[in-house]
């Protein structure tokens, strides 16, 4: 960083330090400020080209500057000899004074170290443009690196040159002599102006007889300073010593060739060998070949076809040249109108303003910015001429960018948003406030274009306000609030004819309602225009999203003013109906609006009379209950709502209407399951067990599960404790207590059923085909109806140990024989199916008892059924 800083200050330096010594002790530096070095011209390039001011009017100039010491290496002849020819060119162009000529603001001034003079800005020479970059500072600038020239810019620049020569041939009957690209200067503008008379020979002739020029010899020996360029040369200049206008247009030849084909003239001439190089040009500038002319454009090759012609008398002049169709071209003949408005009258400048728009987007922005908007600008001066110049300037500045805007065209605007007159001024600044806003500086802005709105609004003319007023919404989001608030809305209030509505949506709600509404009411004027006005204003503020009116508002200010403005005799039947619309909306949403706010507190009320009631009545059983007021908790008060909420909820519920129930159809008769199954048990239990014996401890012993009802006395000893009770009878079994079957007939002892295969001859089967399906074995099936036991047959004698029993009640149930009774009520006991001694092969099958039912089973009671219906479903 600090080595480029180190850099641009050396540069800096150094181009301070050359242009000092440059212009150091000329008295050209006394009235003009010299600034820094932008291009190069003049014969062999030889004039350096400064950008200036004038000091006292701060003028832009430039100054043109030639450093002695370039010739210090000629002997002091030829010095003097360039010198001279350099002072005489300058002398001859001050001289000289036509638009299309240079215009030189001061003279040429000599001091020990160099020449210099001041001419109009000036941008680069020709030479500059098209790639020559002699005696240019480095590096060279961007601007002249990057410059391409434009079809409009080349064809009317050559129309310049044309009309320049015809100024010099007609006018003041003059050759140049050294016409080239060095010699025509490209101004700020983007003009060509000629320079560089160093050679210009005028007639010897009267003015009023035909021009006669003298020529001198070409003299080898001298400097190239001293000498025109000759690859720009006529040949008859060199070959016959004689020129007049006709080489002039060889030369114009020459320099429309170059332009077209980069900087390059026809010939290249050997400088050391001038005659024979002529020579040779001349034999080939009789047969000239079409391909040196390929890259010309065809409608004027032809043309300098002819400029480059041997014959001088084959070569048009000046005045034809600047007729040809070539030069016909739109933006051409725009440019060249511009050149020649100080001779327009305001009449055809006014015509030719308000067709310009249609050309301006047809040329280039370089064109127009700096070629067409200074002529413009300059109009600013003739104040009837603003009105149609000012949508041209405004046209270009949408194409400029902010930095050109403000370097550019704001200036000059700058005075002209004062003018009040002719009032077009005002209305075109209306029309485009939206560009000036966008693109002015902010403090611009308050100090030039709101004052200018500002005296719109306060114009006397009641169709400029209203116009203003018209125009104002298109920019009024551009425009601060505070600005808008503070200025420009009390200057729109005291237009009272009307009030733009879109404005509206830019403003603060309450500043509407407490400023602009109010404002409404005030107005005295009852023209049709000035109530449709309030009302568009009431209407829009009332259906605005942002804004709105409140109902307050509404009914106490709003609505009545609007019911009075209604009844007007002034209003036709449609302005009447437009007037009741917007009333009946207004009603409407105010009673919407009421109304719900009423239903709101309503519900409001109800809710807190419900739980005052409700604190109440917990209040008064707390006192009942406590005697003292009952003070509830966060948690008892959020319990409470909750309840009291849904309570309300169950409230809300529609009441449950009964649902009558369709009897269903009877179905076919199902087998009942349970008695089937019932029976299968009791009939399994009269099976003869067939499996092998489990061998027990004691061999035909029964075991006494519960305390017998039979003295201790009576029991058999057997070697085990006496406290056991076991018989030889079978296995004694307690009856169960009354709380397991709920007082069913109880045993003490359980049959022995290897007996009970005595009863398989019995006819009386139980059927158990329903129980089939529920065994899935591999092997044959075999129905339960075989492996069922035969009922015992009527008449058998029933087993002894059953009668100390008594008599059972019949059972209302299928019979329960073989069922495990082995639960008892004590506390302890096991029945047979648990007991691991139990063999039903050592025991003797009893007789029927008489307490046993017709199937051999024993009767059970209806408390039993009851159970089992209980447990089976």
């Amino acid at each position: 960083m600090e080595s480029m800083l180190n850099k641009l200050k050396s540069t800096v330096t150094k181009v301070t330090a050359d242009m000092t010594s440059a212009v150091m002790g000329n008295p050209v530096t006394r009235e003009f400020e010299v600034g820094r070095h932008i291009a190069s011209g003049g014969p062999g390039m030889c004039w350096r080209i400064y950008n200036g001011t004038k000091k006292s009017t701060k003028q832009e100039v430039a100054v043109f500057v030639f450093d002695k010491k370039m010739v210090d290496k000629y002997q002091k002849f030829d010095k003097d000899q360039i010198i001279e020819s350099l002072k005489r060119g300058v002398q001859q162009l001050t001289r000289l004074r036509h638009p299309r000529l240079l215009t030189v603001q001061h003279p040429l001034e000599e001091s020990r170290d160099c020449l210099a003079f001041c001419t109009e800005p000036v941008f680069a020479s020709l030479s500059n443009v098209l790639g020559q970059w002699d005696n240019l500072p480095s590096p060279v600038p961007t601007d002249i690196k990057d410059y391409k020239l434009y079809d409009v810019e080349t064809k009317y620049g050559l129309l310049q040159i044309s009309e320049g020569l015809s100024f010099l041939h007609s006018g003041v009957k003059m050759v140049h002599g050294n016409l080239c690209l060095e010699n025509v200067i490209l101004n700020k503008s983007g003009a060509w102006k000629i320079m560089g008379f160093d050679f210009s020979i005028s007639s010897t002739n009267p003015s009023d007889a035909e021009p006669k020029y003298s020529c001198k010899e070409w003299e080898p020996n001298l400097p190239p300073l001293c000498l025109p360029n000759p690859e720009y040369l006529a040949p008859e200049y060199i070959l016959s010593v004689s020129c007049d206008a006709a080489s002039d247009m060889y030369s114009l030849g020459v320099v429309m060739h170059a332009v077209f084909n980069e900087g390059k003239s026809v010939f290249q001439v050997n400088k050391h060998d001038i005659f024979k190089s002529f020579s040779r040009q001349l034999d080939q500038l009789s047969r000239l070949s079409p391909t040196m002319l390929n890259k010309i454009p065809e409608e004027v090759r032809e043309h300098v076809k002819m400029l480059l012609s041997v014959t001088p008398n084959v070569r048009p002049d000046a005045d034809q040249m600047t007729k040809i169709p070539f030069f016909d071209d739109v933006g051409a003949v725009t440019l060249a109108y511009f050149d020649s408005l100080f001779q327009r009258d305001n009449l055809q400048k006014s015509q030719f303003y308000k067709n310009l728009p249609k050309v301006l987007p047809k040329l280039p922005k370089r064109v127009v910015v700096y070629r067409i908007l200074p002529a413009l600008t300059s109009e600013f001066l003739n104040p009837d001429m603003v009105p149609f110049v000012l949508p041209n300037v405004l046209l270009i500045a949408e194409e400029c960018t902010k930095d050109e805007y403000v370097r550019l065209i704001l200036p000059d605007l700058s005075p002209v948003f004062k003018q009040q007159e002719p009032v077009q001024i005002l209305l075109i600044f209306l029309q485009k406030m939206d560009l000036l806003l966008t693109k002015t500086p902010p403090e611009d802005i308050k100090n030039s274009v709101l004052p200018m709105v500002y005296r719109a609004l306060e114009a006397p003319s009641i169709q400029i306000q209203e116009l203003c007023l018209n125009i104002i919404p298109t920019f009024a989001n551009l425009i601060e609030y505070p600005s808008m608030k503070n200025a420009l809305i009390p200057r729109i209030k005291s237009c009272v004819r009307m009030f733009d509505l879109c404005i509206l949506e830019y403003l603060d709600k309450w500043y509407v309602i407490d400023e602009i509404l109010p404002f409404l009411q005030q107005i005295p004027s009852r023209e049709p225009a000035v109530l449709m006005g309030v009302l568009g204003i009431y209407k829009c503020t009332f259906s605005h999203k942002k804004l709105g009116i409140p109902k307050e508002h509404l009914a106490a200010k709003s609505l009545p003013h609007l019911v009075s403005l209604s009844i007007d005799n002034n209003l036709n039947l449609n302005q009447f109906n437009s007037f009741m619309a917007v009333i009946k909306d207004m009603l409407t949403r105010m009673e919407a609006e009421h109304k719900t706010k009423l239903e709101q507190l309503h519900s409001m009320q109800e809710q807190q009379r419900y739980h005052q009631i409700t604190l109440s009545l917990l209040s008064s059983s707390d006192v009942v209950m406590s005697g003292a007021p009952m003070s509830l908790t966060l948690e008892e008060k959020q319990r409470l709502a909750k309840e009291q909420e849904q309570a309300a909820k169950l409230r809300n519920q529609p009441a449950l209407a009964p649902q009558s129930i369709k009897p269903s159809t009877p179905s076919a008769q199902a087998k009942d399951l349970t008695s089937c199954l019932l029976n299968n048990m009791t009939s399994l239990g009269s099976l003869s067990l067939t499996s092998p014996p489990r061998p027990g401890l004691i061999q035909g012993s029964t075991i006494s599960a519960y305390p017998s009802t039979t003295p201790m006395g009576s029991m058999v000893s057997n070697g085990y404790n006496p406290t056991m009770g076991f018989q030889t009878g079978g296995l004694g079994m307690r009856p169960p207590g009354p709380g397991l079957y709920g007082g069913m007939a109880t045993t003490t002892s359980t049959p022995n059923f290897g007996a009970l295969t005595h009863n398989q001859g019995s006819t009386n089967t139980p059927d158990m085909s329903a129980l089939d399906s529920l065994f899935t074995s591999n092997k044959p099936k075999v129905s339960l109806n075989q492996m069922a036991p035969p009922k015992p047959t009527p008449g058998t004698t029933a087993t002894p140990w059953l009668n100390q029993f008594g008599s059972a009640q019949p059972s209302q149930t299928a019979p329960m024989q073989g069922s495990p009774l082995a639960m008892g009520g004590g506390t302890s006991g096991f029945g047979m199916q648990a007991n691991p001694f139990f063999s039903p092969q050592n025991f003797s099958q009893p007789t029927a008892a008489p307490g046993m039912n017709a199937s051999g089973g024993l009767r059970h009671s209806s408390s039993v059924n009851n159970d089992l219906k209980d447990l089976f479903g």
